[in-house]
């Protein structure tokens, strides 16, 4: 008899857990796919930081204006792959190489630094949260996979440039260029795109108007990459 009761209840439970699982999975394609032809009406960061500044009693204004791609400065499109991830047209969501160089640092003794791409950040940024955990990482490697099958590159980059968080309470290029610049996204020269990828690494502490001798070289470095990739031209490798 309790045998036969245990087994009904696995069962029962499995049955439960399958379940929740397809839900998940048809949830989540259903919102991939919404997101491929509709813009993400916010992120996941910009709720974070909403429930952040409620916990903490400090309000925040989030500044976010969503901008098609003809709406985006060429040159802020390559200042971010220059900065972030120069393979971004050849992998598919995943930088192996990377993965390996950040590995072998690790074993050496160094630092674990990261390796994700803009496609990963695109997916935890749109549908996760921040911080680090197994559980975020596997959910973050299945939207990754979504996106790259469903979106495609030009698209990832698109909605990347407009989740992107570049200051408290400033997501999205057109926010930024504002914020920083006074310009519209679509108006951005090669300095202030190269600024503004230089701090992504982190936007809470560092400033693209007012930068710091550290953000300088590396916005420098950033302009040298985009030159060796070729420019603008770089763009035809992701064309939809």
């Amino acid at each position: 008899m309790l045998k036969r009761t245990l087994r009904r209840s696995a069962s029962w439970l499995w049955w439960w857990v399958w379940r929740g699982v397809f839900l998940f999975v048809v949830l989540s394609v259903s919102l991939v796919m919404l997101f491929r032809v509709v813009p993400p009406p916010g992120s996941m960061v910009m709720v974070e930081r909403k429930i952040q500044s409620w916990v903490h009693s400090e309000p925040i204004q989030l500044r976010r204006e969503w901008r098609s791609w003809s709406q985006l400065a060429d040159s802020a499109k390559i200042a971010v792959m220059a900065a972030e991830d120069q393979r971004f047209p050849n992998h598919h969501g995943f930088d192996i190489t990377e993965l390996r160089r950040a590995l072998q640092v690790s074993m050496d003794g160094g630092r674990l630094r990261g390796a994700s791409t803009i496609s990963q950040q695109t997916a935890k940024n749109v549908f996760l949260w921040t911080g680090r955990s197994w559980a975020r990482k596997g959910l973050e490697a299945w939207f990754t996979v979504l996106i790259e099958l469903i979106w495609g590159k030009q698209r990832i980059l698109e909605v990347y440039l407009n989740v992107a968080e570049w200051d408290a309470g400033v997501f999205g290029l057109e926010a930024a260029a504002q914020h920083y610049f006074g310009v519209s996204a679509d108006a951005l020269n090669d300095r202030q795109a190269s600024l503004l990828a230089a701090i992504l690494p982190s936007p809470l502490t560092r400033s693209a108007s007012r930068p710091s001798p550290q953000v300088e070289q590396r916005s420098q470095w950033v302009r040298q990459q985009m030159r060796n990739l070729g420019g603008a031209d770089y763009l035809r490798h992701i064309a939809d």
